[in-house]
C-alpha cells in the first residue's frame, strides 16, 4: 500500500510525487491531479470520505464484502467500483478505513468486562449501608434530620409519597430492588451535599452507575410530578395574587414578579469550545427564573449557554417569546392606588433585560445622578427586584450542588437544575396544588405559544408615570432618607 508521507514544509517528497505521476489513471480519465501540498491531501481525504459512503452499498452488491474489509481489498479490485475516483482516492480511502479500524481495535482492547452483576461488598447493603445504619432511626432527632435532609421528616414523607409510585422498582428472584426511601435519600444528598458520585456510592454500599442512575431518575420524577403541584403554569389568577402580594409586603404595585438570570458553574462539557464560557471566567448554563413576593419560583427556564447575555437569552427563551406574543394570561391593565390611569402589570428586572411594556428596568445611571425623582424610582425597583437574587441564594444556600462545579454533561444537568428549583417551591410552599395531569419541556414551564402582535405601547412612558406615582401619591416614608445614603 502506498503511503502518504509529507517532508516538515508540508508537502510530498520527490519520491513520492514521480511515483504518484507513474502510476495513470486506470480509467482514462482526464484532467486527473496529484495532490501536491498536506491542505489538498486533507481536503481529498475529506471528499474521498463522502465518496466512501456512496460506494459502500454497490461494494457490498458486487463483493457482498462491508467497508470494514477494505484493507484485504487488492486496489485492482477496488477500480472495478470506482468508475471516478484515481488511485490516489482510494489510497487514502484504504488509509482512513484503517485508521478507523485500528481505533476499533483499541476500543474493544480497552473496554471494561463486567466481573460482578452486583460487586460482593454492595450485597450487605440493608446490613453495612448508611441508610440501614444511620438513616433509619434518625427522624427521633429532629434537628440532625433537618440537617442531613434540609428539610423535616413530615416533607420528606409527603415528598416520597408523590413520587414512590415513580421510583420505585420491582423485585426479582435474583435479587431485591432498592426501596423508594433510600433511592430518595440518595438523590437528596447529592443535591445538598454535592458530594461525589462515588464518595455517596461508598456510604451507601451502591455501585457507582447505580448511584448516577438514582439521581438522574429521582430528579426526573421530582420535575415531572411534582412541580405541577408547587409551580404550576401561571394563570391570570395566580398573576393577581402575586401582584397584590408584592403591593402590600415591597410597596411596587401592579409588579406580577422579579426576573433575573443566574450562572450555574459546570464542568466544560466535551467539544463545547467557548460557548458555556461567561463573562466571570468560568463555564456555566444559565437559570433564567420569574420570583413571586414570598421568594418562589413561578416561572423557570434552564439551557441557555453562559457566554449569552440576560436579554439575549430571555429574546430566545419561551418566556421573551410569550411575552412579545401576548399569550402569557397577563392581567389586563390596573390603575395604580389613587390614580385613574390605568397601568399595565409588569415584571422587575435589572439594566440587562430591554425596557418593555412588561419589563420596567432602572434608568441609566448617568441620568439617576442628577435628578432625584429617577434615583427614587430606581430605589423603589431595586427593592422588589431584589426579591429573586435573594431566591437564588436561598436555592444555593440550601443545595450546595450550587456552590461547586457540577461535573455533569448537559443534558443530564437540565434536569437536576430544574428539580432543584421544585424542590425550593416544596421546602418555600404549604400550598399544593392537585393539577397533577399537567405535562411540560423539559426546560420550561412554558408552552402551548400562539402567534400574536407585539406591543406597540412606549414602554418609556410607562416607565415615566411608575415614576411620577412614587414620587407624588405612591411615596413611602423612607424612600427620601434612603436614596440619600447612597
Amino acid at each position: 500500500m502506498l503511503k502518504l508521507k509529507s517532508n516538515p514544509k508540508g508537502q510530498l517528497t520527490p519520491k513520492e510525487r514521480r511515483r504518484a505521476a507513474e502510476r495513470s489513471d486506470p480509467l482514462g480519465r482526464e484532467g486527473a491531479r496529484i495532490p501536491v501540498t498536506a491542505r489538498e491531501v486533507a481536503g481529498m481525504r475529506e471528499k474521498s470520505r463522502d465518496t466512501a459512503r456512496h460506494l459502500e452499498p454497490a461494494r457490498d452488491e458486487f463483493t457482498g464484502r462491508s467497508m470494514r474489509s477494505s484493507l484485504s481489498i487488492k486496489l485492482e479490485e477496488t477500480c472495478v467500483y470506482a468508475v471516478k475516483m484515481s488511485i490516489l482516492d482510494l489510497i487514502i480511502i484504504a488509509h482512513i478505513k484503517e485508521e478507523e479500524e485500528a481505533e476499533d481495535i483499541r476500543r474493544e482492547r480497552f473496554k471494561r468486562k463486567r466481573n460482578f452483576w452486583v460487586h460482593d461488598v454492595w450485597k450487605k447493603r440493608h446490613l453495612f449501608g448508611q441508610f440501614r445504619t444511620f438513616c433509619t432511626n434518625l427522624h427521633l432527632y429532629p434537628s440532625i434530620y433537618y440537617d442531613y435532609y434540609k428539610m423535616n421528616y413530615n416533607k420528606f414523607e409527603s415528598l416520597l409519597e408523590i413520587l414512590r409510585p415513580h421510583i420505585q422498582k420491582q423485585n426479582t428472584n435474583y435479587r431485591l430492588a432498592i426501596p423508594a426511601e433510600e433511592r430518595l435519600s440518595v438523590c437528596l444528598r447529592f443535591l445538598t451535599t454535592a458530594i461525589s458520585f462515588k464518595a455517596l456510592a461508598h456510604e451507601y454500599h451502591m455501585g457507582y452507575s447505580t448511584v448516577l442512575q438514582i439521581v438522574h431518575e429521582t430528579c426526573s420524577a421530582i420535575w415531572k410530578y411534582l412541580r405541577p403541584r408547587v409551580m404550576p403554569k401561571p394563570t391570570a389568577e395566580l398573576w393577581t395574587k402575586i401582584a397584590k402580594e408584592f403591593e402590600t409586603q415591597w410597596n411596587f404595585p401592579n409588579c406580577i414578579g422579579a426576573i433575573d438570570g443566574k450562572h450555574v458553574n459546570i464542568r466544560a462539557p466535551w467539544n463545547s469550545g467557548s460557548q458555556f464560557y461567561n463573562y466571570k471566567n468560568f463555564f456555566s448554563v444559565v437559570l433564567l427564573a420569574i420570583a413571586d413576593a414570598n421568594y418562589r419560583f413561578v416561572v423557570v427556564d434552564i439551557g441557555a449557554y453562559g457566554r449569552n447575555s440576560d436579554s439575549g437569552i430571555l429574546s430566545s427563551s419561551r418566556l421573551g417569546q410569550s411575552l412579545n406574543n401576548n399569550t402569557l394570561d397577563i392581567p389586563p391593565n390596573k390603575c395604580l392606588p389613587g390614580t385613574t390611569e390605568a397601568l399595565p402589570h409588569v415584571f422587575v428586572g435589572d439594566e440587562a433585560f430591554p425596557l418593555h411594556k412588561h419589563i420596567m428596568r432602572p434608568f441609566p445611571g448617568n441620568q439617576v445622578s442628577t435628578d432625584v425623582e429617577k434615583k427614587i424610582f430606581n430605589y423603589r425597583l431595586s427593592r422588589a427586584r431584589r426579591i429573586v437574587e435573594s431566591s437564588f441564594g436561598i436555592l444555593t444556600q440550601k443545595f450546595e450542588v450550587f456552590q461547586k462545579r457540577i461535573r455533569m454533561q448537559p443534558k443530564y444537568l437540565d434536569i437536576l437544575i430544574l428539580a432543584c428549583t421544585c424542590l425550593h417551591n416544596y421546602l418555600r410552599n404549604d400550598e399544593i396544588f392537585e393539577n397533577i395531569n399537567e405535562t411540560v419541556p423539559i426546560n420550561s414551564i412554558l408552552q402551548n405559544i400562539q402567534e400574536g402582535s407585539v406591543s406597540q405601547e412606549n414602554a418609556m412612558c410607562i416607565r415615566d408615570k411608575f415614576k411620577t406615582y412614587f414620587n407624588s401619591c405612591g411615596a413611602v416614608s423612607w424612600q427620601n432618607e434612603m436614596i440619600s445614603r447612597s
